[in-house]
């Protein structure tokens, strides 16, 4: 399982907000390229970027941030917030990021999704952000009448290869991640999973593996040093 450290852009700053709220913000970093080449020097695999300027307003102010971190690093970069346009994807994918993250707009359109599933196969994934039983949106200010599960059987059914499952009311939280519903997606998908939400400490990391979950993200826990790389990278080396 791999484990992607989470940098949040908000007013070009890297931030975490506490389950999602847009006025419970911590900022750790003024330069985000400074911290995606720290991640990487301390043995990161991949980075989890989200441009929250661009999930609560829809519009793509931090593009040229993002390109700079991608420059900055020699391992992939996935992005999301506010991704709802073709021209947004193909803009991202050609600034370098290896995956695109699709939220609200899959949400909306599911034949948007399956038409960049198609246009660029393996490259798109949707974050499925859950309250409850369902579905939230536009930066996790508005709950959907979508259910969870049947969501993600519909984006399997569009191409999606990639579900970054976030249980909100653990984001920020360092609670734990919600085991049950992560197992249960696996287990009946078939496509990869990547937890977010929770994520505290090196135990945590370690139920997630243990589930065969694709991957983890990890933000707080590794700001506020409840978790380290170090202990990341010795148990992915006890796995191998």
């Amino acid at each position: 399982m791999i484990v992607l450290p989470a940098i949040d852009i908000k007013n070009g700053k890297c931030v975490r907000l506490k389950q999602g709220l847009i006025d419970q913000e911590t900022a750790y970093y003024d330069d985000p390229v400074f911290v995606a080449k720290m991640w990487e020097e301390k043995g990161a695999k991949y980075l989890h970027v989200v441009d929250l300027d661009g999930a609560f307003t829809g519009q793509q102010t931090n593009m040229d941030l993002v390109k700079n971190i991608v420059e900055s690093i020699k391992i992939p970069v996935e992005i999301g917030g506010g991704i709802r346009t073709l021209e947004t994807v193909e803009k991202y994918l050609e600034s370098g990021v290896d995956r695109v993250i699709l939220g609200t707009s899959a949400v909306e359109n599911i034949d948007f999704v399956r038409d960049l599933c198609e246009k660029f196969p393996g490259k798109i994934a949707v974050s499925v952000d859950a309250k409850g039983d369902y579905v939230a949106i536009k930066g996790w200010v508005e709950t959907s009448d979508t259910k969870v599960m049947p969501f993600c059987e519909s984006l399997k059914n569009a191409g999606v290869k990639t579900i970054v499952y976030t249980d909100i009311s653990r984001d920020g939280m360092l609670s734990g991640p919600n085991l049950e519903m992560l197992d249960l997606l696996n287990k009946s998908l078939g496509i990869d999973i990547i937890a977010s939400g929770g994520v505290a400490s090196i135990k945590n990391i370690e139920d997630l593996s243990n589930l065969g979950l694709y991957g983890a993200i990890t933000g707080k826990a590794l700001y506020e040093g409840t978790l380290t790389m170090e202990e990341i990278n010795a148990l992915s080396g006890k796995a191998r």
